[in-house]
């Protein structure tokens, strides 16, 4: 049986800065997925979501290690 496994979000912000996180946190062996449901919504035939915002989302068994390298991001991005 497998484990269940919860996403959790952890960044909003522009495609490309959500990206630089994720090659981060990836870089770190954290796995994520950038979600953007603008361009979902338009391949499905309806609108959904702001052109210019994606999620990033992570396993909430990596919070705890991806923590500091989400802090230390938003603080240099900002």
């Amino acid at each position: 049986m497998k484990e269940k496994t919860n996403l959790i979000r952890v960044f909003t912000g522009t495609e490309i800065t959500a990206n630089l996180l994720k090659i981060e946190l990836e870089q770190a062996g954290i796995a994520g997925i950038v979600r953007n449901d603008f361009k979902s919504g338009i391949a499905a035939g309806f609108s959904g979501g702001f052109s210019s915002s994606v999620d990033l989302y992570i396993q909430e068994a990596d919070l705890k290690e991806a923590e500091p390298i989400i802090n230390e991001f938003i603080a240099i991005n900002n």
